[in-house]
Protein backbone atom coordinates (compact mmCIF):
# COMPACT_ATOMS: atom_id res chain seq x y z
CA UNK A 1 0.00 0.00 0.00
CA UNK A 2 1.50 3.51 -1.15
CA UNK A 3 2.42 6.10 1.56
CA UNK A 4 2.12 9.55 0.55
CA UNK A 5 4.68 11.62 2.86
CA UNK A 6 3.18 13.43 5.70
CA UNK A 7 3.04 17.76 6.12
CA UNK A 8 3.81 17.70 10.12
CA UNK A 9 5.17 13.96 10.63
CA UNK A 10 8.44 14.35 9.63
CA UNK A 11 9.01 17.71 11.34
CA UNK A 12 9.50 16.36 15.29
CA UNK A 13 5.85 17.26 15.70
CA UNK A 14 3.29 13.70 16.41
CA UNK A 15 1.19 13.80 13.21
CA UNK A 16 -1.86 16.06 12.99
CA UNK A 17 -5.29 14.26 12.23
CA UNK A 18 -8.14 16.27 10.89
CA UNK A 19 -11.70 15.79 13.03
CA UNK A 20 -14.06 17.28 10.89
CA UNK A 21 -17.56 19.00 12.67
CA UNK A 22 -20.91 19.38 10.92
CA UNK A 23 -24.00 21.34 12.36
CA UNK A 24 -25.16 18.01 14.46
CA UNK A 25 -21.92 16.05 14.71
CA UNK A 26 -22.01 14.46 18.26
CA UNK A 27 -18.71 11.85 18.25
CA UNK A 28 -16.33 14.64 16.95
CA UNK A 29 -14.74 15.42 20.27
CA UNK A 30 -14.56 11.81 21.50
CA UNK A 31 -12.75 11.26 17.83
CA UNK A 32 -10.39 14.10 18.87
CA UNK A 33 -10.03 12.43 22.24
CA UNK A 34 -8.83 9.05 20.67
CA UNK A 35 -6.43 10.73 18.10
CA UNK A 36 -4.96 12.37 21.04
CA UNK A 37 -4.84 8.89 23.01
CA UNK A 38 -3.31 7.34 19.94
CA UNK A 39 -0.23 9.99 20.43
CA UNK A 40 -1.36 12.75 17.30
CA UNK A 41 -2.41 15.55 17.49
CA UNK A 42 -6.17 16.39 16.70
CA UNK A 43 -6.83 19.77 14.53
CA UNK A 44 -10.26 20.76 14.38
CA UNK A 45 -12.30 21.23 10.86
CA UNK A 46 -15.07 23.44 10.65
CA UNK A 47 -18.16 22.26 7.67
CA UNK A 48 -17.44 25.96 6.05
CA UNK A 49 -13.69 25.36 5.98
CA UNK A 50 -12.09 25.28 2.03
CA UNK A 51 -8.51 24.71 4.08
CA UNK A 52 -7.38 21.04 5.32
CA UNK A 53 -4.48 23.35 7.08
CA UNK A 54 -2.22 20.74 6.02
CA UNK A 55 -3.06 17.45 8.30
CA UNK A 56 -1.69 14.25 7.95
CA UNK A 57 -5.05 12.47 7.78
CA UNK A 58 -8.86 13.25 8.46
CA UNK A 59 -11.77 11.68 10.52
CA UNK A 60 -15.59 12.45 9.78
CA UNK A 61 -17.24 11.61 13.10
CA UNK A 62 -20.68 10.10 13.57
CA UNK A 63 -23.68 12.01 14.74
CA UNK A 64 -26.52 13.97 12.45
CA UNK A 65 -25.20 16.07 9.92
CA UNK A 66 -27.85 18.69 9.12
CA UNK A 67 -30.32 16.80 11.27
CA UNK A 68 -29.97 14.05 8.27
CA UNK A 69 -32.59 15.75 6.21
CA UNK A 70 -33.02 14.20 3.02
CA UNK A 71 -31.24 11.23 3.78
CA UNK A 72 -28.22 10.52 5.99
CA UNK A 73 -25.24 12.60 4.84
CA UNK A 74 -26.84 13.95 1.77
CA UNK A 75 -26.41 17.36 2.41
CA UNK A 76 -23.12 17.26 4.05
CA UNK A 77 -21.97 16.11 1.02
CA UNK A 78 -22.01 19.37 -0.70
CA UNK A 79 -20.06 21.43 2.56
CA UNK A 80 -16.79 23.07 1.25
CA UNK A 81 -14.98 20.79 3.71
CA UNK A 82 -16.25 17.99 1.63
CA UNK A 83 -14.98 18.89 -1.21
CA UNK A 84 -11.52 19.60 0.45
CA UNK A 85 -11.58 15.94 1.46
CA UNK A 86 -12.09 14.34 -1.36
CA UNK A 87 -9.43 16.30 -2.99
CA UNK A 88 -7.03 15.73 -0.57
CA UNK A 89 -8.67 11.60 -0.68
CA UNK A 90 -7.88 11.84 -4.36
CA UNK A 91 -3.76 12.38 -3.41
CA UNK A 92 -3.55 9.56 -0.92
CA UNK A 93 -4.38 11.74 2.54
CA UNK A 94 -5.75 8.58 4.52
CA UNK A 95 -9.43 9.41 5.59
CA UNK A 96 -11.84 7.44 8.15
CA UNK A 97 -15.66 8.12 8.21
CA UNK A 98 -17.32 6.46 11.45
CA UNK A 99 -20.95 6.02 11.08
CA UNK A 100 -22.44 9.33 9.50
CA UNK A 101 -18.55 10.05 8.28
CA UNK A 102 -19.19 6.37 6.65
CA UNK A 103 -22.95 8.06 5.60
CA UNK A 104 -20.69 11.10 4.03
CA UNK A 105 -18.14 9.48 2.36
CA UNK A 106 -20.36 7.02 0.69
CA UNK A 107 -22.76 10.23 -0.61
CA UNK A 108 -19.56 12.08 -1.83
CA UNK A 109 -18.56 8.53 -4.05
CA UNK A 110 -15.50 8.42 -1.85
CA UNK A 111 -16.90 4.69 -1.07
CA UNK A 112 -19.12 2.32 -3.37
CA UNK A 113 -22.82 1.58 -1.93
CA UNK A 114 -25.13 3.44 0.48
CA UNK A 115 -26.45 3.30 4.13
CA UNK A 116 -30.07 3.05 4.00
CA UNK A 117 -32.97 2.54 7.23
CA UNK A 118 -31.94 -0.63 9.63
CA UNK A 119 -33.87 -3.50 8.44
CA UNK A 120 -36.10 -3.66 11.89
CA UNK A 121 -36.59 -0.19 11.68
CA UNK A 122 -34.98 0.71 14.86
CA UNK A 123 -32.04 2.45 16.30
CA UNK A 124 -29.71 0.12 17.59
CA UNK A 125 -27.04 0.78 20.30
CA UNK A 126 -25.02 -1.90 21.80
CA UNK A 127 -21.25 -3.33 21.95
CA UNK A 128 -21.38 -5.23 18.46
CA UNK A 129 -18.44 -8.42 17.63
CA UNK A 130 -17.10 -7.62 14.32
CA UNK A 131 -14.39 -9.56 12.13
CA UNK A 132 -11.22 -7.87 10.91
CA UNK A 133 -11.33 -9.02 7.14
CA UNK A 134 -8.51 -6.78 6.43
CA UNK A 135 -5.52 -4.87 7.95
CA UNK A 136 -4.11 -3.74 4.43
CA UNK A 137 -5.73 -0.63 5.20
CA UNK A 138 -4.33 2.90 6.41
CA UNK A 139 -6.44 2.04 9.41
CA UNK A 140 -6.54 -1.44 9.84
CA UNK A 141 -2.30 -2.21 9.91
CA UNK A 142 -2.11 -3.53 13.15
CA UNK A 143 -4.95 -5.77 12.52
CA UNK A 144 -4.90 -9.54 11.42
CA UNK A 145 -7.59 -10.79 9.11
CA UNK A 146 -10.34 -13.10 10.58
CA UNK A 147 -9.33 -11.23 14.19
CA UNK A 148 -12.46 -10.13 16.25
CA UNK A 149 -12.60 -7.64 18.09
CA UNK A 150 -15.63 -5.62 20.16
CA UNK A 151 -16.44 -1.88 19.15
CA UNK A 152 -20.10 -0.47 19.99
CA UNK A 153 -23.13 0.60 17.38
CA UNK A 154 -25.02 3.03 17.56
CA UNK A 155 -27.37 3.97 14.58
CA UNK A 156 -30.58 3.63 12.50
CA UNK A 157 -29.53 4.12 9.04
CA UNK A 158 -26.55 1.76 8.55
CA UNK A 159 -27.93 -1.18 6.48
CA UNK A 160 -25.29 -1.35 4.43
CA UNK A 161 -26.78 -1.91 0.57
CA UNK A 162 -25.00 -2.73 -2.71
CA UNK A 163 -25.81 -3.97 -6.26
CA UNK A 164 -24.37 -7.36 -7.07
CA UNK A 165 -21.52 -6.59 -9.77
CA UNK A 166 -20.26 -3.67 -7.47
CA UNK A 167 -20.34 -6.19 -4.45
CA UNK A 168 -18.18 -8.82 -6.41
CA UNK A 169 -16.27 -6.42 -7.23
CA UNK A 170 -15.94 -5.08 -3.84
CA UNK A 171 -14.85 -8.77 -2.53
CA UNK A 172 -12.56 -9.65 -5.67
CA UNK A 173 -10.45 -7.00 -4.50
CA UNK A 174 -10.21 -7.55 -0.67
CA UNK A 175 -12.01 -4.23 0.05
CA UNK A 176 -14.50 -5.20 2.70
CA UNK A 177 -13.10 -4.15 6.26
CA UNK A 178 -15.01 -5.39 8.79
CA UNK A 179 -18.02 -7.52 9.24
CA UNK A 180 -20.51 -8.02 11.67
CA UNK A 181 -20.14 -11.26 13.93
CA UNK A 182 -22.53 -12.76 16.03
CA UNK A 183 -25.68 -10.99 14.89
CA UNK A 184 -26.58 -8.59 12.26
CA UNK A 185 -27.62 -5.25 14.14
CA UNK A 186 -29.19 -3.47 10.87
CA UNK A 187 -29.52 -6.10 7.43
CA UNK A 188 -26.07 -4.92 5.73
CA UNK A 189 -25.74 -6.98 2.55
CA UNK A 190 -23.10 -9.96 3.15
CA UNK A 191 -22.89 -8.39 7.40
CA UNK A 192 -20.41 -5.88 5.90
CA UNK A 193 -19.41 -3.39 8.63
CA UNK A 194 -17.33 -1.29 6.55
CA UNK A 195 -15.55 -0.71 3.39
CA UNK A 196 -12.60 0.93 1.61
CA UNK A 197 -11.41 2.72 -1.27
CA UNK A 198 -9.61 1.40 -4.37
CA UNK A 199 -6.22 2.68 -2.88
CA UNK A 200 -7.09 1.50 0.81
CA UNK A 201 -6.54 5.02 2.40
CA UNK A 202 -10.09 5.63 2.54
CA UNK A 203 -11.94 3.77 5.23
CA UNK A 204 -15.96 3.73 6.08
CA UNK A 205 -17.37 1.69 8.67
CA UNK A 206 -20.52 2.09 10.92
CA UNK A 207 -19.18 0.67 14.35
CA UNK A 208 -17.74 3.47 16.34
CA UNK A 209 -13.88 2.81 17.48
CA UNK A 210 -13.80 6.16 19.06
CA UNK A 211 -15.89 4.87 21.72
CA UNK A 212 -13.51 1.77 22.19
CA UNK A 213 -10.48 3.35 23.07
CA UNK A 214 -10.34 3.22 26.95
CA UNK A 215 -11.28 0.09 29.74
CA UNK A 216 -12.72 2.43 32.34
CA UNK A 217 -15.84 3.20 29.40
CA UNK A 218 -15.65 0.21 27.63
CA UNK A 219 -16.06 -1.85 25.66
CA UNK A 220 -12.03 -2.78 25.57
CA UNK A 221 -9.45 -0.67 23.28
CA UNK A 222 -10.32 -2.30 20.17
CA UNK A 223 -11.04 0.48 18.77
CA UNK A 224 -8.12 2.92 19.30
CA UNK A 225 -5.82 0.64 17.28
CA UNK A 226 -7.40 1.96 14.07
CA UNK A 227 -6.08 5.43 14.96
CA UNK A 228 -2.59 4.15 16.12
CA UNK A 229 -2.53 2.01 12.74
CA UNK A 230 -3.17 5.32 10.75
CA UNK A 231 -0.29 7.03 12.92
CA UNK A 232 2.03 4.21 12.31
CA UNK A 233 1.71 4.54 9.26
CA UNK A 234 2.37 8.17 8.73
CA UNK A 235 5.71 8.37 10.72
CA UNK A 236 6.49 5.48 8.89
CA UNK A 237 6.44 7.25 5.75
CA UNK A 238 7.80 10.64 7.16
CA UNK A 239 11.04 8.26 8.44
Amino acid sequence: MAAVPAGEAGSGRPPRVGVVTFPGSLDDRDAAAAVRLAGAEPVPLWHGDEDLHGVDAIVLPGGFSYGDYLRAGAIARFSPVVGAVVAAAGAGLPVLGICNGFQVLCEAGLLPGALTRNAGLHFVCRDQRLRVETGDTAWTGSFTAGEEIVIPVKHGEGRYVIDAPALAELTAQDRVVVRYAGGNPNGSVDDIAGVCSENRRVVGLMPHPEHAVEDLTGPGTDGLRMFTSVLDGLLRAAA
